[in-house]
């Protein structure tokens, strides 16, 4: 189970309604909960890992999932991410530190983007070998050809994307997958990057 994971607010819900006052109660609210708790209950015995890389972590998360199952750490992996929007604190942070688009749009590549617009999600990949998933009979609604990350580094902000940086991860995707950029027909983007 591989969990991508930010914006912990449960902390200050929970403190709001007074359940911290008497003593820690963290542990239900902390990231390695999630992964671990899925796994208690289905009764898995593989990796069970929360992923915090930021708005990355639910791509991070398919990404560590699908280098366990080519090395065979794992025969299947669940994988996604959650991210919700339970306390006004975030709001606040968020717009304190410029983070918050003035017209509440994303704009994609940052033409006249000044921010981002918070949404919430919640998704879970099941995933397997190619080989295993059709010898199963199972539904198979896409083939990861092949995953890469990275982090950009020193740019000109905290916040900014290095085109370097961004180049060098998808050569690798590519590389990795032996697809041509030509054979891509749509791509997904975050945010303002």
């Amino acid at each position: 189970v591989y969990a991508g994971v930010t914006w912990n607010e449960f902390g200050l819900i929970a403190n709001e309604y007074g359940y911290l006052r008497d003593q820690y109660k963290g542990a239900g609210s902390l990231y390695w909960g999630i992964p671990n708790r899925v796994s208690y209950f289905f009764d898995f015995v593989g990796p069970s890992i929360a992923v915090d890389t930021a708005c990355s972590s639910s791509l991070v998360a398919v990404h560590l999932a699908s280098q366990a199952l080519r090395s065979g750490e794992c025969e299947m992996a669940l994988a996604g991410g959650v991210n919700l929007n339970l306390h006004p604190a975030k709001y606040l942070f968020l717009s304190n530190s410029g983070f918050l688009s003035s017209e509440g749009k994303c704009r994609g590549f940052g033409q006249g983007g000044d921010g981002y617009v918070p949404s919430e999600g919640v998704a879970v990949l099941v995933l397997k070998p190619l080989a295993s998933a059709v010898q199963a009979g199972d539904r198979i609604y896409g083939v990861i050809k092949a995953t890469a990350t990275n982090h950009g580094g020193k740019a000109t902000g905290y916040t900014v994307p290095n085109p370097r940086a961004h180049k060098e991860v998808i050569r690798s995707a590519l590389n990795r997958a032996q697809v041509s950029p030509r054979d891509i027909g749509y791509i997904e983007c975050h945010g303002t990057g």
